[in-house]
């Protein structure tokens, strides 16, 4: 089954500030015990969203006007610390479909990528007029053209930096490895066959 080419994200976006938020904010390690990723995303920034009584603490992702968002914004080295896939996979199950930081870090970014999520780098003053229109109005409507490497929001634009290898892979709808291979097995029996090592 041919992969979608993603070549635009839009939607309302939430603005999560903060440098360093590592994937284990993104989503604790006593989630991961899990069979599939079904389900993570209820769990994203678990303890910084969450008493322990499992009361709502004051965050962005538990405001009412932010429900639906499909962007994520944040700031520096988004996504460091361990390289569970489980991070990106709570991103992608509670609904959000990009991030827009300063950086990432490169694992979380690239794991990003296999799901079809862009991870987009802007410059911080950038990021700081961004988020204030969206603070401002939760129904300010951000678009990202992954064509044009531009993020749209009101009448402001900003030009943005990815991975050229990540950005191609999306706009071409080659972003899952995984699912490349098995869209290709008929080929891949193809050629074992005709590899001696391979042969009985």
């Amino acid at each position: 089954m041919p992969l979608a080419k993603i070549t635009h994200v839009e939607g309302t976006a939430v603005h999560v500030p903060g440098n360093d938020i590592d994937t284990d904010r993104i989503i604790p390690a006593r989630f991961m015990k899990c069979v599939t990723f079904d389900g993570l995303g209820e769990y994203l920034f678990y303890d910084v969203r969450f008493e322990k009584s499992g009361a709502k603490k004051p965050h962005p992702l538990n405001e009412a006007k932010h429900a639906g968002a499909k962007i994520l914004i944040s700031g520096h080295n988004f996504g460091c610390g361990s390289s569970r896939e489980h991070a990106p996979q709570a991103i992608q199950k509670f609904g959000l479909q990009a991030v827009i930081a300063e950086s990432f870090a490169e694992i979380f970014a690239g794991n990003c990528t296999t799901l079809g999520i862009p991870c987009i780098q802007m410059k911080s003053a950038e990021i700081a007029q961004l988020a204030a229109a969206v603070n401002a109005d939760a129904k300010t409507v951000v678009k990202i053209d992954l064509t044009q490497s531009k993020v749209f929001w009101g009448a402001s634009s900003a030009t943005f930096e990815m991975k050229s290898g990540a950005r191609d892979s999306l706009i071409k709808g080659e972003w899952d490895a995984l699912g490349q291979l098995i869209d290709g097995k008929d080929q891949v029996a193809a050629l074992a066959g005709k590899l001696e090592y391979f042969k009985a």
